[in-house]
């Protein structure tokens, strides 16, 4: 059951944030009348790497009250592909800029983007933080992190364990979380980015290890998104957390017998479960693509059927959809500390 932000504060891991009114709208998109917190969500049609101005949805004399945006600037790279910036972090997530995805063997499977086709490693801006979900590589693709690592050779990793014979060699400070296992990025003012892994897909037999999801708060706790690729997940210990954003597929892939990526009613059990304000559904099954396993891949359920499902289980939620290569701002107003 859904609860009524009416009657309850919004918990957050650090705080209780309770609604305030704001003097003026500006947003593009609003949450019910129900639902009486301002936030806010604009997207852009700047080019990356360049970050989008924010939209401020209020007027001076409440801005000098000591509020202010705390913002998530999500920019979606097709596939499994993000950058996202948080707190001044940019987090790179499962990359693929460097050739198709082919898992080595194109003659099976070969996959070429469709919108971002000319994003280059050479078009990132600085990246703080590469965070990769799984050890396959759609996920952890060597074509594209081999140069990588060239580029920032200092940079930050945060992934499964299940891909450490693959970064081992390429990077130098790489920390592997196992899900409930967390780690931080330090911020120039003193505060984090939390990173949290959760548990995601097992790929292989049942004793293995599973792959990982994560949950990335910001550095005053105001804001926090969970994310995993392929909408598997354990129930029993998400629902012991709360995310405003959930990044998710919302369409299946499915093969003969097996669920490659989930989605749907899964996708909203999902959001149900996290108590999201908003969801951000992802595409990382629109490529094109060819090749023997393409052509037996079936896709189930839509994007209007998904809204529909969660309209039912979690009426407040907000589907936010990305453009390709568009910066998307997801701000909430927050009291200064």
């Amino acid at each position: 059951m859904a609860i009524d932000c009416k009657f309850v504060p919004y918990l957050t891991p650090k705080q209780i944030v309770f609604p305030f009114p704001a003097t003026e709208k500006v947003t593009k998109f609003k949450l019910s009348p129900a639902c009486c917190f301002p936030f806010l969500i604009s997207s852009y049609s700047s080019s990356l790497p360049l970050r989008p101005t924010v939209i401020s949805a209020y007027k001076k004399n409440v801005v000098e009250s000591n509020y202010y945006e705390d913002t998530f600037t999500l920019t979606y790279l097709e596939g499994n592909s993000w950058l996202w910036e948080v707190g001044g972090i940019k987090i790179l997530v499962d990359p693929i800029l460097v050739g198709n995805l082919d898992f080595g063997i194109p003659w099976l499977y070969d996959a070429a983007k469709k919108f971002v086709k000319n994003f280059q490693l050479d078009d990132l801006p600085l990246i703080h933080c590469l965070l990769i979900t799984q050890s396959l590589d759609d996920h952890c693709h060597l074509n594209t992190l081999k140069p990588l690592s060239r580029k920032f050779p200092n940079l930050t990793v945060i992934a499964t364990p299940n891909a450490k014979t693959l970064l081992d060699p390429l990077f130098t400070n790489v920390i592997y979380l196992e899900p409930g296992q967390d780690s931080a990025i330090e911020v120039s003012n003193g505060f984090q980015v939390k990173i949290k892994a959760t548990a995601g897909p097992v790929l292989g037999p049942p004793w293995q290890r599973p792959e990982n999801g994560y949950l990335v708060t910001s550095p005053k706790g105001a804001l926090t998104l969970y994310y995993e690729p392929h909408c598997v997940y354990d129930k029993s210990t998400l629902e012991k957390h709360r995310a405003d954003i959930v990044i998710t597929p919302v369409i299946k892939q499915l093969l003969p017998n097996f669920t490659l990526v989930s989605g749907q009613e899964d996708a909203v059990q999902l959001a149900k479960c996290l108590f999201a304000r908003f969801v951000v559904p992802m595409k990382n099954g629109d490529l094109d693509s060819k090749g023997l396993l393409a052509s037996i891949v079936k896709s189930e359920g839509t994007m209007e059927s998904f809204k529909q499902l969660l309209s039912k289980e979690l009426p407040d939620a907000k589907v936010v959809e990305p453009t390709p290569g568009e910066p998307l701002d997801i701000s909430i107003p927050v009291h200064g500390q």
